[in-house]
């Protein structure tokens, strides 16, 4: 909720003639040395491992199941999954409806293990409570791709890729960190999301952990809001209410900092600086504009599900990743929370979402 990144060396002959290269020995000691006791090259291990790349291969039917898609991010997260399926002529996607009642989406699961899919990439709306039919599709022999959320068992998948909920919040504290070091007895506020989500905690600690690094700055006070507009903007006009002065905002989602922006405007105030989270493009289009207090957002990239694709892929196709040598994918990839700001925003707007 409101993501993004991740040999061997030759030996032998090049080694030995540096060695005999600088010795004071004669031309012949040095034939001898470099090629008498050299051993036959041999291609690495890994020179012959079948990589996933562009071109065609085996065909792969991947289910996809995540939550209802009713918020920006996991909107994109399914647009993410869709596209990147789009792209390969050899992966058929089967995905499902999506839900964010867990019982729905136990079922919407098994439906794909039934139909015997290839591969799974499930994005639960509950980690916990999909646990059980992780391990269902991982019995029958389906390789489980674990988006974001983590199951409770790592039997329950093959591969976990995500966001990093501390490290976004790390980055946000780091951030507002540099920007108030020189400011005596400054005090900033955070605008959470859902309590009851084991992310927002993360994210939490992450800036509290960050803010240690600066003894100047001092958190006055904490709101949690529902990662929607219009919680965005009640909590905010409360906090702004009893908060006269602060010096900057952590906001952990960009859809509901909509609404503190909303309410920051309603109340005239200017007189600190924001930081948001997840990369909505709408939070990248004001920090390019640089009108309002809104100065950075960090990133929980959508992307995720287009290489969680790629992985799912990969596993069906029997191959491991370009850009790795190992022969086999990764069981986890944490993406990088990056600092979006005006210096680097045209960099990153193509991955903003709606």
């Amino acid at each position: 909720m409101s993501a993004t990144g991740r040999r061997c060396s030759p030996g032998g002959c090049r080694h030995a003639a540096a060695a005999c290269g600088t010795a004071a020995i004669s031309a012949g000691a040095l034939l001898t040395a470099c090629t008498s006791n050299e051993p036959k090259k041999q291609e690495a291990a890994t020179d012959n491992a079948p990589v996933a790349d562009d071109k065609p291969g085996k065909a792969v039917t991947i289910g996809f199941a995540g939550p209802q898609a009713d918020h920006g991010w996991l909107n994109a997260i399914n647009q993410n999954a869709k596209s990147r399926a789009e792209r390969y002529s050899d992966v058929t996607l089967e995905i499902t409806e999506g839900s964010n009642d867990t019982a729905a989406q136990i079922g919407q699961v098994q439906t794909l293990i039934n139909k015997k899919v290839d591969v799974l990439v499930i994005l639960p709306a509950d980690g916990k409570a999909l646990t059980q039919v992780g391990l269902q599709a991982m019995k029958a022999g389906i390789p489980v791709v674990n988006l974001d959320r983590i199951f409770a068992s790592p039997q329950a998948y093959r591969c976990w890729i995500g966001g990093d909920n501390y490290g976004m919040g790390l980055n946000a504290g780091n951030y507002i960190g540099e920007q108030l070091k020189d400011k005596p007895n400054a005090k900033v506020i955070e605008l959470a999301g859902l309590d009851n989500l084991e992310l927002t905690k993360q994210r939490t600690q992450g800036f509290d952990d960050a803010l240690k690094n600066y003894p100047n700055i001092k958190k006055v006070a904490r709101q949690a809001a529902d990662f929607t507009v219009e919680s965005g903007q009640a909590k905010m006009a409360q906090l702004l209410q009893a908060q006269s002065q602060f010096d900057a905002l952590w906001n952990h989602d960009d859809d509901q900092g909509v609404g503190a922006l909303r309410a920051i405007a309603q109340a005239g105030r200017k007189d600190f600086l924001m930081v948001g989270g997840a990369g909505a493009k709408s939070a990248m289009d004001a920090i390019k504009a640089d009108d309002s207090v809104l100065k950075a957002t960090v990133l929980y990239p959508p992307t995720m599900a287009a290489s969680a694709i790629d992985l799912a892929r990969a596993l069906g196709q029997g191959k491991g990743v370009s850009g790795m040598a190992e022969l086999e994918i990764p069981a986890s990839l944490t993406l990088y929370s990056a600092v979006v700001t005006k210096d680097n925003v045209d960099q990153y707007l193509p991955t903003g979402f709606n």
